[in-house]
């Protein structure tokens, strides 16, 4: 397995003027850089007031020293850097072609997230984390020519955070999208996880798939029937996650005792306010 590594600025390196344009400088310095495969972008700074375009920038102009990179994490920080919604992302657009040996991506971030044109024979992974998934981003998905995609994971999140659509933008999403070796399919944190559920269920995918992830949501009882209804017709799926869920004892047991590998780990209780039943995603703020 290639080696990865970790670039990243707290506070103090920002206070001494370190940013998302010197962390390139220092990448393509650091005697370790040519050895790596993998490259994880932690906090460049002051995420939630600048963005990482510097950076993105940096990857294009200097596409020739980054060639050996075939697995790209941008955004890799916690709250106490900057919470999920405020972490200011930017512009893929030049990435794909000036890229073209990566494998995986991972965005952390949908503020100001723009994927553009997504053109990329060789991309296996595509991971989007963040708070709420614009319906622009969604689209952009959609369209994308990714011929070699097998894993697609997008946390689709919230409306107070940034997801502006509903279940039929990602009906459209699924329906529309064009991955034949597509093997994992993680619609997950969503307020919405039992629409959803149904949704992932009637897709054109869910024949073909090995991991259906549905987890981080909002998922009850009624997803869970759906599931057990729909996945015993399913002898394609080895793997379903619904970690993190709102699921009843009896739901999580019947669940368990389907035919694969089934994940109901983290349990969550209902929050009851002026009478009424409130759920939350896992990763919203």
């Amino acid at each position: 397995m290639g080696k990865s590594k970790t670039y990243t600025y707290d506070y103090d390196d920002y206070d001494k003027g370190k940013n998302a344009e010197t962390m390139v400088e220092d990448i393509l310095s650091d005697p370790d850089f040519p050895g790596l495969e993998e490259l994880v972008i932690g906090c460049w700074g002051c995420p939630a007031q600048e963005d990482c375009q510097a950076l993105l920038d940096g990857f294009v102009e200097h596409a020739d020293r980054f060639c050996h990179i075939t697995k790209l994490f941008v955004g890799d920080m916690d709250f106490e850097d900057c919470e999920v919604s405020w972490i200011m992302q930017g512009d893929y657009s030049r990435l794909w072609q000036a890229m073209p040996q990566l494998k995986s991506l991972t965005i952390k971030g949908s503020m100001d997230l723009n994927l553009g044109e997504i053109s990329h024979e060789n991309l296996e992974s595509l991971t989007i984390i963040c708070g709420g998934l614009g319906a622009d981003a969604i689209a952009q998905i959609q369209r994308a020519r990714l011929p070699r995609l097998r894993k697609l994971l997008l946390y689709i999140g919230v409306e107070e955070y940034g997801f502006d659509g509903n279940g039929d933008t990602i009906r459209e999403l699924l329906a529309g999208s064009d991955f034949p070796n597509l093997d994992y399919l993680g619609i997950v944190d969503s307020e919405i996880q039992d629409e959803l559920t149904e949704v992932v269920l009637s897709s054109k995918y869910i024949h073909q798939i090995a991991t259906l992830d549905l987890s981080c949501g909002t998922l009850t009882d009624k997803g869970g029937q759906l599931l057990l209804d729909k996945v015993p017709g399913l002898p394609n799926l080895v793997k379903l996650d619904v970690h993190y869920h709102y699921l009843s004892d009896d739901m999580m047991a019947a669940l368990k005792n389907l035919p694969l590998e089934v994940d109901v780990s983290e349990q969550e209780q209902a929050d009851e306010w002026n009478g009424k039943l409130w759920y939350n995603a896992m990763l919203t703020e």
